[in-house]
């Protein structure tokens, strides 16, 4: 028996191995993970909180403190707020009055005054809905270090780091 071979159209064949190839690369697509840059940024946060915070910049510390959602300073305009009220009722955010953030921001600040910072470590935070990490800060005072004070920050939806947390507990038993 003879064989015959089965002509296919070169358009054909160039279609299928375009396919073929596109397929094959959507599987095989790897995921990058956090390079070395990537926790640069919440240290950042970090720095920029602790600075705002020995220098009493209650407004600078409220827009690098704050949720997934966004800053905590970020009260917008009048209109704004009363959406932000009405999304409370759903489970949103509220917003906060401009002297009662400030007055938060200024308990904060007395509880973290330093005279010197070192930040010690870091790791990522499992079970998160954002990327959150767990920055670790040795704060010196005049008189003593608190070692390991454990401050989360979180990728907000807008792309910033925040600082959502600060173990105050900690700095003010000692460490």
């Amino acid at each position: 028996m003879e064989r015959t071979a089965r002509k296919t159209r070169p358009g054909i064949r160039m279609l299928g191995t375009a396919l073929a190839s596109t397929m094959l690369w959507g599987c095989a697509q790897q995921v990058a993970g956090p390079g070395p840059m990537a926790s640069v940024a919440p240290q950042l946060s970090v720095e920029r909180f602790l600075q705002a915070s020995n220098g009493r910049d209650y407004d600078g510390m409220s827009r690098i403190f704050g949720t997934a959602e966004g800053p905590l300073g970020d009260t917008g305009s009048t209109f704004g707020c009363f959406f932000k009220k009405i999304g409370s009722w759903f489970g949103g955010q509220s917003c906060v009055r401009r002297q009662d953030l400030e007055i938060r921001m200024a308990a904060i600040a007395n509880i973290l005054t330093h005279s010197d910072y070192r930040i010690v470590g870091e790791e990522r935070v499992p079970g998160r809905d954002r990327p959150t990490i767990q920055v670790l800060v040795d704060l010196m005072r005049r008189n003593d270090t608190v070692r390991g004070v454990p401050f989360l920050v979180v990728s907000s939806v807008g792309g910033q780091w925040l600082v959502e947390f600060v173990d105050l507990e900690h700095v003010m038993a000692g460490g």
